[in-house]
Protein backbone atom coordinates (compact mmCIF):
# COMPACT_ATOMS: atom_id res chain seq x y z
CA UNK A 1 0.00 0.00 0.00
CA UNK A 2 1.45 3.10 -0.66
CA UNK A 3 2.00 6.12 2.10
CA UNK A 4 -0.98 7.81 0.78
CA UNK A 5 -3.35 5.13 1.50
CA UNK A 6 -6.35 4.40 -0.38
CA UNK A 7 -10.18 5.09 -1.44
CA UNK A 8 -12.55 4.13 1.29
CA UNK A 9 -15.84 2.72 1.01
CA UNK A 10 -18.48 5.20 1.88
CA UNK A 11 -20.44 4.62 5.38
CA UNK A 12 -22.89 1.80 5.42
CA UNK A 13 -25.23 3.76 7.42
CA UNK A 14 -27.81 5.76 5.48
CA UNK A 15 -28.01 9.26 6.55
CA UNK A 16 -31.67 10.62 5.52
CA UNK A 17 -31.01 14.28 4.94
CA UNK A 18 -34.28 16.65 4.23
CA UNK A 19 -34.11 19.17 2.09
CA UNK A 20 -33.21 22.92 2.76
CA UNK A 21 -36.23 24.98 4.09
CA UNK A 22 -36.78 28.40 2.91
CA UNK A 23 -39.34 30.09 5.72
CA UNK A 24 -40.96 33.35 3.45
CA UNK A 25 -38.53 33.38 1.01
CA UNK A 26 -35.92 35.31 3.13
CA UNK A 27 -34.98 32.50 6.01
CA UNK A 28 -32.74 29.52 4.76
CA UNK A 29 -31.93 26.42 6.78
CA UNK A 30 -28.50 24.97 5.95
CA UNK A 31 -28.49 21.24 7.36
CA UNK A 32 -25.29 19.27 7.19
CA UNK A 33 -24.12 16.04 7.14
CA UNK A 34 -24.39 15.48 10.70
CA UNK A 35 -27.85 16.42 11.09
CA UNK A 36 -27.54 20.15 12.68
CA UNK A 37 -29.12 23.21 11.24
CA UNK A 38 -27.43 26.30 10.15
CA UNK A 39 -29.99 29.67 9.66
CA UNK A 40 -29.42 32.25 7.60
CA UNK A 41 -31.53 35.03 7.72
CA UNK A 42 -31.68 37.26 4.58
CA UNK A 43 -33.56 39.96 5.32
CA UNK A 44 -30.55 41.39 7.64
CA UNK A 45 -28.92 42.23 4.42
CA UNK A 46 -29.02 46.07 3.15
CA UNK A 47 -30.38 45.77 -0.48
CA UNK A 48 -34.16 45.74 -1.99
CA UNK A 49 -36.54 42.72 -0.95
CA UNK A 50 -36.57 41.42 -4.60
CA UNK A 51 -32.57 41.29 -4.63
CA UNK A 52 -32.79 39.47 -0.93
CA UNK A 53 -35.47 36.94 -2.70
CA UNK A 54 -32.75 36.04 -5.61
CA UNK A 55 -29.94 35.77 -2.87
CA UNK A 56 -31.49 33.56 -1.15
CA UNK A 57 -32.34 31.35 -4.15
CA UNK A 58 -29.67 30.66 -4.87
CA UNK A 59 -28.35 30.80 -1.49
CA UNK A 60 -30.80 27.86 -0.43
CA UNK A 61 -30.06 25.84 -4.15
CA UNK A 62 -26.63 24.80 -3.10
CA UNK A 63 -27.86 24.08 0.57
CA UNK A 64 -28.36 20.62 -0.49
CA UNK A 65 -25.84 17.65 0.28
CA UNK A 66 -25.17 17.32 -3.41
CA UNK A 67 -23.57 20.86 -3.00
CA UNK A 68 -23.04 22.08 0.34
CA UNK A 69 -22.71 19.11 3.21
CA UNK A 70 -20.50 20.93 5.99
CA UNK A 71 -21.86 24.45 7.54
CA UNK A 72 -18.27 25.68 6.57
CA UNK A 73 -19.29 26.15 3.01
CA UNK A 74 -22.19 28.07 3.81
CA UNK A 75 -21.14 30.09 6.66
CA UNK A 76 -18.07 31.15 4.12
CA UNK A 77 -20.25 32.13 1.29
CA UNK A 78 -22.57 34.30 3.90
CA UNK A 79 -19.85 36.44 5.16
CA UNK A 80 -18.64 37.14 1.66
CA UNK A 81 -22.46 37.91 0.24
CA UNK A 82 -22.96 40.29 3.42
CA UNK A 83 -19.78 42.07 2.32
CA UNK A 84 -20.65 42.26 -1.55
CA UNK A 85 -24.40 43.63 0.00
CA UNK A 86 -23.17 46.41 2.37
CA UNK A 87 -21.06 47.49 -1.08
CA UNK A 88 -24.14 47.46 -2.92
CA UNK A 89 -26.32 49.48 -0.61
CA UNK A 90 -23.53 52.16 -0.15
CA UNK A 91 -24.05 52.99 -4.57
CA UNK A 92 -26.11 55.96 -5.54
CA UNK A 93 -28.42 53.77 -7.74
CA UNK A 94 -27.97 50.25 -6.14
CA UNK A 95 -29.54 47.96 -8.48
CA UNK A 96 -32.92 46.08 -7.24
CA UNK A 97 -32.34 42.84 -8.25
CA UNK A 98 -29.86 40.00 -10.05
CA UNK A 99 -30.82 41.34 -13.68
CA UNK A 100 -29.47 44.85 -12.86
CA UNK A 101 -25.93 43.72 -12.22
CA UNK A 102 -23.62 44.89 -14.57
CA UNK A 103 -20.29 44.55 -15.79
CA UNK A 104 -19.02 47.94 -14.79
CA UNK A 105 -20.40 47.77 -11.57
CA UNK A 106 -19.02 44.55 -10.69
CA UNK A 107 -15.32 44.73 -12.50
CA UNK A 108 -15.70 48.35 -9.45
CA UNK A 109 -16.75 45.41 -6.65
CA UNK A 110 -13.58 43.43 -7.83
CA UNK A 111 -11.36 46.82 -8.23
CA UNK A 112 -12.53 47.56 -4.69
CA UNK A 113 -10.75 44.12 -3.40
CA UNK A 114 -7.62 43.76 -1.88
CA UNK A 115 -5.83 41.35 -3.94
CA UNK A 116 -5.01 38.83 -0.90
CA UNK A 117 -5.87 35.07 -0.35
CA UNK A 118 -8.29 35.94 2.47
CA UNK A 119 -10.21 39.27 1.26
CA UNK A 120 -10.31 39.95 -2.26
CA UNK A 121 -10.09 36.00 -4.06
CA UNK A 122 -12.28 34.40 -1.82
CA UNK A 123 -14.80 37.25 -1.95
CA UNK A 124 -15.06 37.26 -5.79
CA UNK A 125 -14.63 33.84 -6.46
CA UNK A 126 -17.74 33.23 -3.65
CA UNK A 127 -19.95 35.78 -4.85
CA UNK A 128 -18.92 35.23 -8.44
CA UNK A 129 -19.77 31.42 -8.72
CA UNK A 130 -23.15 32.39 -6.71
CA UNK A 131 -24.48 34.74 -9.12
CA UNK A 132 -23.64 33.02 -11.69
CA UNK A 133 -26.24 30.49 -11.02
CA UNK A 134 -28.80 32.80 -12.21
CA UNK A 135 -29.91 32.69 -15.43
CA UNK A 136 -31.44 36.33 -15.18
CA UNK A 137 -28.29 37.36 -15.39
CA UNK A 138 -27.55 39.92 -18.15
CA UNK A 139 -24.81 39.22 -21.37
CA UNK A 140 -22.51 41.63 -20.62
CA UNK A 141 -22.53 40.82 -16.58
CA UNK A 142 -22.20 37.06 -17.14
CA UNK A 143 -18.91 37.84 -19.59
CA UNK A 144 -17.47 39.79 -16.56
CA UNK A 145 -18.04 37.59 -13.83
CA UNK A 146 -16.90 34.64 -16.05
CA UNK A 147 -13.63 36.22 -16.99
CA UNK A 148 -10.65 34.46 -14.77
CA UNK A 149 -10.33 36.02 -11.56
CA UNK A 150 -6.09 35.59 -10.83
CA UNK A 151 -5.42 34.01 -7.84
CA UNK A 152 -2.68 36.38 -5.24
CA UNK A 153 0.52 35.60 -5.16
CA UNK A 154 1.25 32.37 -2.25
CA UNK A 155 3.36 34.30 0.76
CA UNK A 156 3.52 31.46 2.58
CA UNK A 157 6.69 29.55 2.85
CA UNK A 158 7.09 26.38 4.52
CA UNK A 159 9.93 26.34 8.01
CA UNK A 160 13.05 26.27 8.10
CA UNK A 161 14.59 22.55 9.30
CA UNK A 162 15.71 24.26 13.17
CA UNK A 163 12.04 26.17 13.19
CA UNK A 164 10.26 23.27 12.61
CA UNK A 165 12.16 20.89 15.10
CA UNK A 166 11.61 23.78 17.63
CA UNK A 167 7.68 23.55 17.11
CA UNK A 168 7.61 19.44 16.95
CA UNK A 169 9.46 19.04 19.88
CA UNK A 170 7.70 21.32 22.23
CA UNK A 171 4.81 19.85 21.27
CA UNK A 172 6.13 16.30 21.94
CA UNK A 173 7.02 17.75 25.56
CA UNK A 174 3.78 18.76 26.46
CA UNK A 175 1.99 15.94 25.00
CA UNK A 176 4.87 13.13 26.53
CA UNK A 177 3.73 15.20 30.27
CA UNK A 178 -0.29 14.83 29.14
CA UNK A 179 0.21 11.41 28.46
CA UNK A 180 2.39 10.20 31.33
CA UNK A 181 0.39 12.18 33.63
CA UNK A 182 -2.68 10.17 32.08
CA UNK A 183 -1.53 6.49 32.16
CA UNK A 184 -0.44 7.49 35.44
CA UNK A 185 -3.16 8.35 36.86
CA UNK A 186 -5.07 4.96 35.02
CA UNK A 187 -2.74 2.90 36.27
CA UNK A 188 -4.03 4.16 39.88
CA UNK A 189 -7.72 3.64 38.96
CA UNK A 190 -7.01 0.28 37.56
CA UNK A 191 -5.74 -0.80 40.83
CA UNK A 192 -8.24 0.88 42.86
CA UNK A 193 -10.96 -0.76 40.61
CA UNK A 194 -9.25 -4.54 41.42
CA UNK A 195 -8.99 -4.01 44.89
CA UNK A 196 -5.77 -3.39 45.05
CA UNK A 197 -5.39 -0.91 47.86
CA UNK A 198 -6.73 -0.94 51.93
CA UNK A 199 -10.28 0.57 51.79
CA UNK A 200 -9.53 4.45 53.72
CA UNK A 201 -6.40 4.69 52.66
CA UNK A 202 -5.22 7.41 50.79
CA UNK A 203 -4.34 5.37 47.98
CA UNK A 204 -8.10 4.03 47.87
CA UNK A 205 -9.07 7.85 48.83
CA UNK A 206 -7.26 8.78 45.47
CA UNK A 207 -8.95 5.99 43.88
CA UNK A 208 -12.27 6.81 44.77
CA UNK A 209 -11.55 10.30 43.17
CA UNK A 210 -10.46 9.22 40.02
CA UNK A 211 -13.28 7.03 39.85
CA UNK A 212 -15.95 9.61 40.51
CA UNK A 213 -13.60 11.77 38.04
CA UNK A 214 -13.99 9.37 35.23
CA UNK A 215 -17.59 8.63 35.55
CA UNK A 216 -18.30 12.33 35.55
CA UNK A 217 -15.66 14.48 34.52
CA UNK A 218 -15.21 15.75 37.84
CA UNK A 219 -13.80 14.99 41.50
CA UNK A 220 -16.26 14.10 44.13
CA UNK A 221 -17.94 17.74 45.44
CA UNK A 222 -20.95 18.52 47.45
CA UNK A 223 -22.91 21.61 46.55
CA UNK A 224 -22.81 24.91 48.91
CA UNK A 225 -25.99 27.16 50.46
CA UNK A 226 -25.58 29.20 47.16
CA UNK A 227 -25.52 26.22 45.05
CA UNK A 228 -22.06 26.53 44.26
CA UNK A 229 -19.73 23.52 44.33
CA UNK A 230 -16.75 23.00 46.81
CA UNK A 231 -14.35 19.63 46.05
CA UNK A 232 -14.63 17.47 49.25
CA UNK A 233 -12.04 18.13 51.39
CA UNK A 234 -10.77 14.68 52.37
CA UNK A 235 -10.43 14.63 48.66
CA UNK A 236 -8.31 17.83 48.49
CA UNK A 237 -6.38 16.14 50.54
CA UNK A 238 -5.11 12.99 48.62
CA UNK A 239 -4.95 15.16 45.46
CA UNK A 240 -2.74 17.83 46.70
CA UNK A 241 -5.26 20.57 46.18
CA UNK A 242 -8.20 21.81 44.10
CA UNK A 243 -6.46 23.52 40.98
CA UNK A 244 -6.73 22.05 37.78
CA UNK A 245 -4.01 20.35 37.53
CA UNK A 246 -4.64 18.55 40.97
CA UNK A 247 -8.25 17.33 39.74
CA UNK A 248 -9.26 16.74 36.20
CA UNK A 249 -6.56 17.34 34.24
CA UNK A 250 -5.10 13.91 35.99
CA UNK A 251 -7.26 12.23 33.46
CA UNK A 252 -7.84 14.68 30.80
CA UNK A 253 -6.21 16.56 27.92
CA UNK A 254 -6.33 20.27 27.86
CA UNK A 255 -6.83 22.65 25.19
CA UNK A 256 -3.18 23.60 24.66
CA UNK A 257 -2.10 19.80 25.15
CA UNK A 258 -5.07 18.79 21.97
CA UNK A 259 -3.14 21.10 20.33
CA UNK A 260 0.46 20.06 21.07
CA UNK A 261 -1.44 16.81 19.58
CA UNK A 262 -2.73 17.73 16.70
CA UNK A 263 1.14 19.56 15.87
CA UNK A 264 2.59 15.68 16.17
CA UNK A 265 -0.18 14.47 13.80
CA UNK A 266 0.48 16.98 11.56
CA UNK A 267 4.37 16.85 11.66
CA UNK A 268 3.95 12.65 11.88
CA UNK A 269 1.30 12.22 8.37
CA UNK A 270 0.96 15.46 7.13
CA UNK A 271 -2.30 16.31 7.85
CA UNK A 272 -4.29 19.70 7.69
CA UNK A 273 -6.33 20.90 10.42
CA UNK A 274 -9.49 20.29 9.19
CA UNK A 275 -8.78 16.46 9.06
CA UNK A 276 -7.39 16.16 12.00
CA UNK A 277 -10.78 17.78 13.99
CA UNK A 278 -12.46 15.41 11.76
CA UNK A 279 -10.77 12.60 12.33
CA UNK A 280 -12.86 9.34 14.16
CA UNK A 281 -11.80 7.00 16.77
CA UNK A 282 -9.32 4.49 15.05
CA UNK A 283 -10.00 1.03 14.98
CA UNK A 284 -7.35 -1.79 15.49
CA UNK A 285 -7.89 -4.28 13.01
CA UNK A 286 -6.45 -8.23 14.04
CA UNK A 287 -2.91 -9.00 12.81
CA UNK A 288 -2.62 -12.30 10.79
CA UNK A 289 0.79 -12.67 12.63
CA UNK A 290 1.50 -13.10 15.97
CA UNK A 291 4.24 -10.43 17.18
CA UNK A 292 1.82 -8.11 18.82
CA UNK A 293 1.61 -5.66 16.14
CA UNK A 294 -1.52 -3.15 16.35
CA UNK A 295 -2.89 -1.93 13.15
CA UNK A 296 -4.75 0.95 13.38
CA UNK A 297 -7.46 1.55 10.16
CA UNK A 298 -7.48 5.51 10.59
CA UNK A 299 -10.76 6.58 8.36
CA UNK A 300 -9.80 10.51 6.92
CA UNK A 301 -12.59 12.74 5.79
CA UNK A 302 -11.59 16.11 3.39
CA UNK A 303 -14.42 17.51 2.12
CA UNK A 304 -12.73 19.74 -0.26
CA UNK A 305 -11.98 16.75 -2.53
CA UNK A 306 -15.92 17.48 -3.74
CA UNK A 307 -18.82 15.06 -3.45
CA UNK A 308 -17.83 10.95 -3.46
CA UNK A 309 -14.64 11.68 -3.44
CA UNK A 310 -14.18 12.96 0.66
CA UNK A 311 -13.21 9.35 2.48
CA UNK A 312 -9.95 7.59 2.59
CA UNK A 313 -8.43 5.38 4.82
CA UNK A 314 -5.15 4.35 5.65
CA UNK A 315 -3.31 1.37 8.16
CA UNK A 316 -1.04 2.17 9.96
CA UNK A 317 1.12 0.30 12.56
CA UNK A 318 2.41 0.16 15.68
CA UNK A 319 5.66 -1.91 15.67
CA UNK A 320 7.67 0.33 18.67
CA UNK A 321 9.17 3.39 18.81
CA UNK A 322 8.99 5.66 16.00
CA UNK A 323 6.59 3.69 14.02
CA UNK A 324 3.56 5.36 12.10
CA UNK A 325 1.12 3.53 14.73
CA UNK A 326 2.77 4.78 18.08
CA UNK A 327 1.20 8.17 17.64
CA UNK A 328 -2.19 6.92 17.56
CA UNK A 329 -1.83 4.19 20.68
CA UNK A 330 -0.40 7.03 22.88
CA UNK A 331 -3.41 9.49 21.68
CA UNK A 332 -5.65 6.81 22.49
CA UNK A 333 -4.49 6.38 25.48
CA UNK A 334 -4.57 9.93 26.39
CA UNK A 335 -8.31 10.52 25.35
CA UNK A 336 -9.74 7.17 27.06
CA UNK A 337 -11.55 9.23 29.59
CA UNK A 338 -12.55 11.53 27.64
CA UNK A 339 -13.70 9.85 24.81
CA UNK A 340 -16.20 7.47 27.38
CA UNK A 341 -17.19 9.81 28.88
CA UNK A 342 -18.45 12.03 25.78
CA UNK A 343 -19.84 8.79 24.69
CA UNK A 344 -21.94 8.75 28.42
CA UNK A 345 -23.21 12.56 27.59
CA UNK A 346 -23.67 11.95 23.91
CA UNK A 347 -24.12 8.46 22.70
CA UNK A 348 -22.83 7.57 19.14
CA UNK A 349 -20.03 10.49 19.29
CA UNK A 350 -17.19 9.12 17.66
CA UNK A 351 -14.20 11.47 17.90
CA UNK A 352 -10.65 11.16 18.43
CA UNK A 353 -9.54 14.87 19.20
CA UNK A 354 -11.60 15.54 22.87
CA UNK A 355 -10.13 17.21 25.09
CA UNK A 356 -12.08 19.13 28.94
CA UNK A 357 -12.38 22.79 29.18
CA UNK A 358 -11.65 24.11 32.64
CA UNK A 359 -16.08 24.91 32.96
CA UNK A 360 -17.51 22.50 35.57
CA UNK A 361 -20.07 19.95 34.37
CA UNK A 362 -23.29 20.79 35.17
CA UNK A 363 -25.85 18.19 35.59
CA UNK A 364 -27.24 16.42 32.68
CA UNK A 365 -25.39 18.79 30.63
CA UNK A 366 -27.05 18.59 27.05
CA UNK A 367 -24.61 18.11 24.07
CA UNK A 368 -23.70 21.34 22.11
CA UNK A 369 -23.76 20.41 18.51
CA UNK A 370 -24.90 23.80 17.23
CA UNK A 371 -21.47 24.13 16.38
CA UNK A 372 -20.15 20.96 17.17
CA UNK A 373 -18.38 22.17 19.97
CA UNK A 374 -18.55 19.62 21.81
CA UNK A 375 -20.48 18.14 24.79
CA UNK A 376 -20.84 18.91 28.45
CA UNK A 377 -17.19 20.28 29.66
CA UNK A 378 -15.21 18.17 26.63
CA UNK A 379 -14.61 19.61 23.56
CA UNK A 380 -14.05 18.63 19.91
CA UNK A 381 -11.10 19.66 17.30
CA UNK A 382 -8.97 22.67 17.58
CA UNK A 383 -10.12 25.92 16.92
CA UNK A 384 -7.59 28.71 14.37
CA UNK A 385 -7.57 30.69 17.86
CA UNK A 386 -5.75 27.71 19.62
CA UNK A 387 -3.60 27.05 17.68
CA UNK A 388 -2.20 30.60 17.49
CA UNK A 389 -2.34 30.92 21.22
CA UNK A 390 -0.51 27.79 21.40
CA UNK A 391 2.10 29.50 19.34
CA UNK A 392 2.14 32.21 21.31
CA UNK A 393 2.71 30.35 24.67
CA UNK A 394 5.56 28.58 22.67
CA UNK A 395 7.07 31.73 22.07
CA UNK A 396 6.70 31.03 18.11
CA UNK A 397 5.52 33.34 15.35
CA UNK A 398 2.57 31.84 13.81
CA UNK A 399 0.09 28.91 13.81
CA UNK A 400 1.94 25.82 13.02
CA UNK A 401 -0.59 23.97 11.10
CA UNK A 402 -0.61 25.65 7.87
CA UNK A 403 3.01 26.29 7.13
CA UNK A 404 3.63 23.12 8.94
CA UNK A 405 1.82 21.33 6.10
CA UNK A 406 3.63 22.88 3.62
CA UNK A 407 6.65 21.91 5.35
CA UNK A 408 6.05 17.99 6.00
CA UNK A 409 4.23 17.39 2.31
CA UNK A 410 7.27 19.28 0.17
CA UNK A 411 10.20 18.98 2.33
CA UNK A 412 10.19 15.84 4.34
CA UNK A 413 7.58 13.58 2.57
CA UNK A 414 7.74 15.45 -1.17
CA UNK A 415 4.50 13.94 -1.89
CA UNK A 416 1.03 15.02 -2.05
CA UNK A 417 -0.96 14.71 1.51
CA UNK A 418 -4.64 14.15 0.07
CA UNK A 419 -4.09 16.15 -2.53
CA UNK A 420 -4.04 15.70 -6.59
CA UNK A 421 -0.20 15.56 -7.79
CA UNK A 422 -1.18 18.54 -9.55
CA UNK A 423 -2.53 20.20 -6.70
CA UNK A 424 0.47 18.86 -4.89
CA UNK A 425 2.61 20.41 -7.34
CA UNK A 426 1.46 23.79 -8.43
CA UNK A 427 0.47 24.96 -5.08
CA UNK A 428 2.79 23.83 -3.00
CA UNK A 429 6.11 22.81 -4.58
CA UNK A 430 6.15 24.63 -7.55
CA UNK A 431 5.62 28.24 -4.86
CA UNK A 432 7.62 27.40 -2.16
CA UNK A 433 11.16 28.79 -1.60
CA UNK A 434 12.22 26.23 0.06
CA UNK A 435 11.62 23.94 -2.67
CA UNK A 436 12.79 26.68 -5.70
CA UNK A 437 16.15 26.70 -3.90
CA UNK A 438 16.34 22.59 -3.37
CA UNK A 439 15.47 22.78 -7.26
CA UNK A 440 18.34 24.64 -8.51
CA UNK A 441 21.40 21.76 -8.33
CA UNK A 442 18.73 19.03 -8.86
CA UNK A 443 17.97 21.07 -12.53
CA UNK A 444 21.65 21.74 -12.80
CA UNK A 445 22.48 18.08 -12.59
CA UNK A 446 20.15 16.64 -14.92
CA UNK A 447 21.14 19.81 -17.42
CA UNK A 448 25.05 18.56 -16.88
CA UNK A 449 23.39 14.93 -17.36
CA UNK A 450 21.25 15.97 -20.64
CA UNK A 451 24.64 17.58 -22.20
CA UNK A 452 26.26 14.57 -20.95
CA UNK A 453 23.98 12.24 -22.56
CA UNK A 454 24.25 14.41 -26.04
CA UNK A 455 27.71 14.32 -25.90
CA UNK A 456 27.42 10.52 -25.51
CA UNK A 457 25.73 10.16 -28.87
CA UNK A 458 27.40 12.53 -31.05
CA UNK A 459 29.26 11.18 -34.10
CA UNK A 460 32.88 10.68 -32.65
CA UNK A 461 35.06 9.14 -35.56
CA UNK A 462 37.22 11.34 -37.74
CA UNK A 463 36.34 12.25 -41.44
CA UNK A 464 38.86 12.14 -44.08
CA UNK A 465 38.77 12.95 -47.86
CA UNK A 466 40.76 9.51 -48.27
CA UNK A 467 41.78 6.54 -47.17
CA UNK A 468 44.80 5.87 -45.04
CA UNK A 469 46.39 2.72 -46.36
CA UNK A 470 47.48 1.54 -42.56
CA UNK A 471 44.08 2.08 -41.15
CA UNK A 472 41.92 -1.38 -41.00
CA UNK A 473 38.70 -1.28 -42.17
CA UNK A 474 35.45 -2.26 -40.21
CA UNK A 475 31.79 -2.48 -41.25
CA UNK A 476 30.86 1.08 -40.54
CA UNK A 477 34.42 2.79 -40.47
CA UNK A 478 38.25 2.51 -40.76
CA UNK A 479 40.16 2.28 -37.61
CA UNK A 480 43.02 4.17 -37.28
CA UNK A 481 44.58 2.07 -33.69
CA UNK A 482 43.02 -0.90 -32.80
CA UNK A 483 45.72 -2.04 -29.76
CA UNK A 484 44.91 1.42 -27.99
CA UNK A 485 40.90 1.61 -28.37
CA UNK A 486 39.05 3.69 -25.86
CA UNK A 487 36.63 0.28 -25.55
CA UNK A 488 39.27 -2.42 -25.00
CA UNK A 489 38.45 -6.01 -24.07
CA UNK A 490 39.68 -8.14 -21.66
CA UNK A 491 42.51 -9.87 -23.48
CA UNK A 492 43.77 -6.60 -25.09
CA UNK A 493 42.17 -4.50 -28.75
CA UNK A 494 38.90 -3.24 -29.06
CA UNK A 495 36.26 -4.85 -27.33
CA UNK A 496 33.40 -2.75 -28.80
CA UNK A 497 30.93 -3.44 -31.45
CA UNK A 498 31.56 -1.93 -35.01
CA UNK A 499 28.26 0.48 -34.13
CA UNK A 500 30.49 1.75 -31.48
CA UNK A 501 33.01 3.02 -34.45
CA UNK A 502 30.74 5.68 -34.61
CA UNK A 503 31.99 6.85 -31.07
CA UNK A 504 35.35 6.30 -31.50
CA UNK A 505 37.86 8.85 -31.98
CA UNK A 506 40.57 6.06 -32.90
CA UNK A 507 37.95 5.66 -36.32
CA UNK A 508 38.17 7.38 -39.47
CA UNK A 509 35.54 7.75 -42.70
CA UNK A 510 36.07 8.93 -46.30
CA UNK A 511 33.60 8.87 -48.67
CA UNK A 512 33.78 5.29 -49.17
CA UNK A 513 31.39 4.90 -45.79
CA UNK A 514 29.08 7.36 -46.56
CA UNK A 515 26.72 5.53 -48.72
CA UNK A 516 27.21 2.20 -46.30
CA UNK A 517 26.21 4.89 -43.24
CA UNK A 518 23.55 6.65 -45.42
CA UNK A 519 22.18 2.98 -45.88
CA UNK A 520 22.21 2.07 -42.34
CA UNK A 521 20.91 5.29 -41.06
CA UNK A 522 17.64 4.22 -42.90
CA UNK A 523 17.66 0.60 -42.17
CA UNK A 524 17.41 1.72 -38.20
CA UNK A 525 14.58 4.54 -39.51
CA UNK A 526 12.71 1.36 -40.43
CA UNK A 527 13.55 -0.77 -37.56
CA UNK A 528 11.87 1.72 -35.71
CA UNK A 529 8.52 1.69 -37.07
CA UNK A 530 8.49 -1.85 -36.87
CA UNK A 531 9.91 -2.73 -33.03
CA UNK A 532 9.03 -2.11 -29.95
CA UNK A 533 9.90 1.75 -29.10
CA UNK A 534 11.01 0.62 -25.72
CA UNK A 535 13.42 -2.30 -27.50
CA UNK A 536 14.47 0.24 -29.99
CA UNK A 537 15.30 2.72 -27.54
CA UNK A 538 17.61 0.52 -26.24
CA UNK A 539 19.31 -1.69 -28.75
CA UNK A 540 19.65 1.01 -31.55
CA UNK A 541 18.73 4.92 -30.46
CA UNK A 542 22.21 6.09 -29.68
CA UNK A 543 23.48 4.81 -33.32
CA UNK A 544 21.36 6.54 -35.09
CA UNK A 545 21.68 9.70 -33.08
CA UNK A 546 25.33 9.41 -34.14
CA UNK A 547 24.33 9.41 -37.41
CA UNK A 548 22.00 11.95 -37.69
CA UNK A 549 24.53 13.86 -36.31
CA UNK A 550 26.90 12.89 -39.30
CA UNK A 551 23.74 13.60 -41.50
CA UNK A 552 23.46 17.71 -40.32
CA UNK A 553 24.86 20.32 -41.67
CA UNK A 554 27.44 20.89 -39.28
CA UNK A 555 29.36 17.89 -40.63
CA UNK A 556 28.26 15.88 -44.32
CA UNK A 557 25.40 17.90 -45.12
CA UNK A 558 21.81 16.95 -46.60
CA UNK A 559 23.03 16.96 -50.40
CA UNK A 560 26.23 14.47 -49.54
CA UNK A 561 23.91 12.26 -47.98
CA UNK A 562 21.22 12.32 -50.54
CA UNK A 563 23.48 11.59 -53.06
CA UNK A 564 25.53 8.73 -50.83
CA UNK A 565 22.34 7.12 -50.20
CA UNK A 566 21.40 7.46 -53.91
CA UNK A 567 25.07 5.33 -54.19
CA UNK A 568 24.27 2.37 -52.07
CA UNK A 569 25.65 -0.63 -53.48
CA UNK A 570 24.68 -4.57 -52.88
CA UNK A 571 27.98 -4.82 -50.78
CA UNK A 572 26.98 -2.27 -48.50
CA UNK A 573 23.41 -3.40 -47.97
CA UNK A 574 24.92 -7.20 -47.23
CA UNK A 575 27.41 -5.58 -44.75
CA UNK A 576 24.66 -3.72 -42.85
CA UNK A 577 22.57 -6.52 -43.16
CA UNK A 578 25.20 -8.75 -41.35
CA UNK A 579 25.73 -6.20 -39.01
CA UNK A 580 21.83 -6.14 -37.68
CA UNK A 581 20.93 -9.19 -37.21
CA UNK A 582 24.26 -9.64 -35.39
CA UNK A 583 26.17 -12.13 -37.79
CA UNK A 584 29.56 -9.54 -36.68
CA UNK A 585 28.99 -10.38 -32.81
CA UNK A 586 29.73 -14.15 -33.53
Amino acid sequence: MSRRGRSASLPTTTQHKPPVLVSDGLVVEHRDGEGDVAVYDFRTLPVPDPMRRSLARLFAARCVPSRWTSHYSSKHVWVHLETFTEYLSALEDPPTDIEELTAGLWKQWQLSRRNTQMIGYKELTAVRNLLLDDPRLTAGAREALSKRIPPPEVTETSFEDGEFDAITSAARRMFRTAHLRITENARHLADWRAGTFPQGSDDWLLGEALDCLARTGTVPCYTRANASTRIIYRYIRVLGGERPEDTWQRLFLTRMEAVALGVLLLAEHGWNLSVINRLAVPRATPDAGRDGKRIYRVELEKHKRGTGRYFETRNLTDDGAGTPGRLITQALEATVFARAAVHDLSPGTDRLMIWRTGKAPTADAPADRKKGAGVGPFRFGISGSSAKSWAVDAEFASSPFRRGRRTVNVVHRREPGQNSQDTHDSTYVLTDPRAQAAAVPVIAAAAEAVVAKAREVVFGAELRETADPADQPTATADCHDYENSPFPSPDGGCGASFLMCLACPNARVHPVHHSRLAHLHHALDNLRSVMDPGQWQTDWADAYARLEHLKSERLLGAAVWAQALAEVTDADREIISYLLNGDFDQ
